[in-house]
């Protein structure tokens, strides 16, 4: 059976909202052959999470606050923790280069919450991820504020996509 990660740093009510829109869509009963693992980033400080877990999922599911323009550091532990292991790379010039990586290909989605600028929250992720060469299976979706009903369909929708895209 196909796995499906969710790496989630929740400590707000409304990032919390999400991460269960999210893991509803990825659980949604019309999506089959895809077990769907949540993970909180926290899971990789308390040595419950390493970077097999990463490497065995088939896609992943990311959600973060903005902290500071910035992902959160629970989820920045995650990363670095297991980079160079799930075949992170760097070329010289600082971008990413992890085409041959462990995880290299997979697909993925991100969601972030914050109640300032979420610009450099997602930028953060993206370059980590795009060192990894993981491929966006769908768009961002970037809720900054107040939590409303379109925020959480459109989490739901990022989970079923992703799940979706490696169903049977």
């Amino acid at each position: 059976m196909t796995r499906l990660l969710v790496i989630h740093h929740s400590p707000t009510r409304a990032l919390r909202a999400l991460t269960d829109a999210v893991v509803a869509g990825a659980r949604d009963p019309e999506i089959t052959g895809v077990e769907v693992e949540v993970r909180e980033a926290l899971d990789w400080a308390r040595g419950d999470a390493d970077h097999t877990t990463l490497i065995e999922a088939d896609g992943y599911l990311v959600g973060t606050t903005a902290n500071f323009g910035y992902m959160s550091g629970a989820l920045k532990h995650v990363f670095d923790s297991t980079f160079l292991q799930v075949g992170g790379a760097l070329a010289p010039d600082g971008s990413g280069d992890a085409t041959e990586g462990a995880t290299s290909g997979r697909p993925y989605g991100l969601y972030v919450h914050g109640r300032y600028d979420l610009t450099g929250a997602v930028r953060s992720v993206q370059s980590i991820i795009g060192a990894l060469n993981w491929q966006q299976a769908y768009d961002v979706l970037e809720v900054m504020g107040d939590l409303e009903e379109k925020a959480t369909e459109a989490a739901y929708e990022l989970g079923a996509t992703v799940a979706a895209n490696l169903a049977d």
